[in-house]
């Protein structure tokens, strides 16, 4: 797992695909803690990324920069930008996604409700379109809650599953994870509260290599 930064309160990483966030054997805090040398450290999730998504994730390396780091989460100060690569094109060159979301634990599926109702919670994310090719599109997406599944349920509700994500109906295809990317993150340094941000490029592999660079030249713009 690679590192980006690290000092004796915070770690950043890169996700990999299919690992779990959580602290269990094989999540990201077991494989931080080997990569900083393993033994008994301590190393708490703060926020997370499903088992299919890779990409920028921040962890805690103490209680206590995990509860300030969890508390700029709540607060809606921590920010969270995404890429995706959906099947099919927006009808909107960008634009803001609201629906009430619901959550089936036995299929363990997000589902857009009708109306509120309970464990009914409110979900909005915007987005931009940066390309489109082959009947797949690149957007950059901001979220501004953290559902379970938000993002993969709200687009796939729009007939715009991320490509591979068979779970909310999109093609079954041979790749890593999903086409979704924790590309950037920013918050405020649990000690010195020091404003703080990181961002990584996606994988090279498909679908990603259906829009080489573009995204580069978009943080450049």
């Amino acid at each position: 797992m690679e590192i980006l930064y690290q000092d004796n309160r915070i770690l950043v990483c890169l996700k990999p695909f299919g690992v779990v966030s959580t602290d269990e054997p094989g999540g990201v805090p077991e494989l931080a803690r080997q990569a900083l040398g393993g033994g008994v450290q301590c190393v708490r999730t703060v926020h997370r990324l499903d088992q299919v998504v890779g990409g920028v994730m921040v962890l805690a390396r103490s209680r206590a920069a995990a509860r300030l780091l969890s508390e700029q989460v709540a607060s809606h100060r921590f920010e969270k930008e995404y890429l995706a690569i959906l099947e099919g094109v927006p009808e909107n060159g960008e634009g803001e996604l609201r629906d009430l979301l619901g959550r089936d634990k036995a299929k363990k599926l997000t589902y857009v409700a009708d109306a509120p109702g309970k464990n009914v919670r409110e979900a909005v994310l915007r987005y931009r379109l940066l390309a489109s090719r082959d009947g797949f599109s690149l957007v950059k997406i901001r979220l501004l809650t953290g559902r379970t599944h938000q993002i993969r349920c709200q687009f796939a509700s729009r007939g715009l599953p991320l490509a591979g994500d068979c779970k909310y109906g999109a093609q079954r295809r041979e790749m890593e994870g999903i086409g979704l990317w924790s590309h950037s993150i920013a918050f405020h340094h649990p000690q010195t509260e020091e404003p703080m941000s990181f961002q990584a490029p996606p994988p090279q592999n498909w679908p990603w290599t259906l829009f080489p660079a573009l995204w580069t030249e978009e943080e450049r713009a």
